[in-house]
């Protein structure tokens, strides 16, 4: 499929968990790995100032070892870590040019825009400084990746027209998700003619294992497909997507998603139906109705990170996973500054002005029992 004048494939190779050994990244494996992509006809490899490593591996695994007109490298920068100039923020540019020794980069993306992070690329400029770059020839193609609301992506994507693709997190498990909105997300993108690349459609791995009651739906349709090829395939089946970042860490995981992607040309209407079953039984698995309105934020006396704490439970409610939930609620709730369930005084309050009527109170005290306190004992 050819997307902005390049020809791209449905799969793009996410460089982000590499497989690694104790002294780093297994720079073999990833050969292996770099190699079979390219041999079975994909070109789209995507990785990240942030990454730590990462494009050190793409430098010695890809670029040093094929022409390179032979592939398409995305990379990203991440103003919001530690810059506190432009000239520092802009300066990740040319980091990741000596790290890669690419030249130039195909896809160069404004790094996980949303909430108070999108303030540092426009307090540095940043949005015209990519078109500079682009001008120059130093990047093909300028977008950004985004974790955040639909509104607020409609926000950018008015303020800045200039931007010419968008990178979502998109799944099916988080195609209603009220916390997620990916369909939301999605259709915004598209109401402003913007291709996407799709981010997390197995969201970090979790997808791969999902509730028994959803992968039992899929094996009973499917008995030789793995779970998470309905994941991918989910995401490849949408309009208007450049590609659908895999973010692979083991010569097993690359075999299977060349295996059903090398030959993808849409889902047929029986395996639609299967993911909307899918979808219904993840449905039926009883969370937090929150939506993150986040109301009750505007009146809790303890700034108390109650959404973030409800979409963490619910993530453990639905995968089992206590450490990825724990991560989840430490960057939802502690790194934004907001207090942790277990300071609620139970003022009610939140629960005044809740849309959704939740018992608030209540569910908190579950997270400190369920996640929290559970976590601290053992």
């Amino acid at each position: 499929m050819s997307y902005l004048g390049e020809d791209i494939r449905k799969l793009g190779f996410g460089m982000m968990r590499l497989p690694r050994k104790e002294d780093g990244i297994d720079l073999e494996q990833t050969i292996k790995m770099v190699d079979l992509f390219l041999e079975a006809g994909f070109t789209y490899f995507d990785t990240a100032w942030a990454y730590e490593g990462s494009e050190d591996a793409v430098r010695r695994a890809l670029v040093e070892r094929y022409p390179r007109e032979r592939y398409q490298l995305a990379t990203k920068n991440a103003a919001w870590i530690d810059c506190k100039t432009k000239e520092e923020a802009r300066a990740q540019f040319d980091t990741s040019l000596a790290r890669t020794g690419a030249g130039y980069f195909d896809f160069y993306l404004l790094h996980n825009l949303g909430e108070a992070r999108t303030r540092y690329f426009d307090d540095y400029d940043m949005w015209n400084w990519v078109l500079e770059k682009k001008a120059a020839g130093r990047i093909r193609h300028v977008g950004f990746s985004f974790h955040s609301t639909p509104e607020e992506l409609e926000e950018i994507l008015t303020a800045h027209p200039e931007m010419e693709f968008v990178q979502l997190q998109i799944n099916y498990a988080d195609w209603e998700n009220p916390a997620i909105q990916s369909r939301r997300c999605y259709e915004v993108a598209r109401k402003h003619k913007k291709p996407v690349v799709i981010m997390e459609p197995v969201k970090g791995g979790m997808l791969a294992t999902p509730p028994e009651t959803v992968a039992e739906v899929m094996k009973q349709a499917e008995p030789e497909s793995s779970v998470a090829s309905w994941a991918i395939r989910f995401a490849a089946d949408l309009e208007g997507v450049i590609t659908v970042l895999s973010g692979m860490s083991s010569v097993e995981q690359m075999k299977d998603n060349l295996s059903y992607m090398k030959d993808f040309t849409g889902l047929t209407d029986v395996q639609r139906s299967t993911l909307k079953k899918a979808q219904e039984e993840m449905d039926k698995i009883p969370l937090i109705p929150c939506t993150t309105c986040n109301y009750c934020a505007k009146v809790c006396p303890m700034q108390i990170g109650i959404s973030g704490s409800f979409t963490s439970m619910n993530y453990f409610t639905l995968y089992r996973d206590k450490k990825r939930a724990l991560t989840q609620e430490n960057w939802l709730v502690g790194s934004h500054g907001l207090k942790r369930a277990d300071m609620c005084i139970k003022c009610g309050k939140c629960e005044a002005v809740c849309p959704q009527h939740i018992a608030i109170r209540e569910n908190l005290v579950k997270v400190c029992e369920e996640l929290l306190e559970e976590c601290q004992a053992t």
